[in-house]
């Protein structure tokens, strides 16, 4: 846990805490925010146990939280959070857009959504938004939702992207996230290694992702229903 007080020359600064746990993303976070000028990163933290304790300790007026922790998700570190302080403004940051897991975090009090392949710019003006008193959704994320709206009222189709996966691909998937190897996969399933490869590469397509970590995670941010 990294807990740091402000020092008292720089209260007029929006105070933020960043919560995610990998601590190349919270450095590169603290970084931005604090060379942008006008915000003071209070304390990172890893966990979502961490998360709940900082914010009591540290009374941020901005929590940056990524959804996937360890032990104690970003969605519940968030309802634990604003039943003590609800004035905390809490930034979801997820590599997931499902209308589904958007929808969640919206619920449980965030007042921000960003996804993770956002642009620094993006962080910034999420801050100052939420600051303002607004919401602010990664761009295409409001569509979405409206679509998700507008598709409940329509005949029964796609409703996760886990759906337009076969049922091969979705066993291959789940023996990925349980960090299975090619080989160990393809004496699984009876295929060679290659075949394997060829059904992972066809996931990433279809899911939009670009290596094996991301479609890992992805799958977890998620939470697809692989079985």
């Amino acid at each position: 846990m990294e807990f740091f007080i402000s020092p008292s020359h720089a209260t007029s600064a929006a105070r933020i805490l960043i919560v995610d746990d990998h601590g190349i993303v919270r450095e590169a976070l603290a970084v931005l925010l604090e060379r942008s000028g006008g915000f003071k990163v209070v304390g990172t933290v890893a966990t979502g146990e961490e998360a709940v304790l900082a914010a009591q300790r540290l009374v941020p007026d901005v929590i940056i939280m990524d959804l996937v922790l360890p032990s104690l998700n970003g969605i519940d570190a968030t309802r634990k959070i604003l039943e003590r302080s609800p004035q905390i403004r809490i930034i979801a940051l997820s590599a997931c857009h499902l209308s589904e897991q958007v929808i969640r975090a919206l619920h449980s009090g965030v007042r921000g959504y960003i996804v993770k392949a956002a642009v620094g710019d993006e962080v910034l003006l999420a801050v100052n938004e939420v600051l303002a008193g607004r919401q602010y959704l990664s761009p295409g994320i409001a569509a979405q939702l409206a679509d998700s709206v507008d598709n409940a009222t329509r005949p029964a189709g796609h409703s996760s992207p886990i759906e337009i996966l076969s049922a091969r691909e979705r066993k291959v998937l789940r023996f990925v996230v349980e960090g299975m190897t090619s080989s160990d996969i393809a004496r699984r399933l009876s295929l060679s290694p290659k075949t394997v490869d060829t059904y992972r590469s066809r996931i990433m397509v279809k899911l939009g992702v670009t290596n094996r970590s991301a479609l890992i995670r992805y799958a977890l941010e998620c939470e697809l229903p692989l079985a």
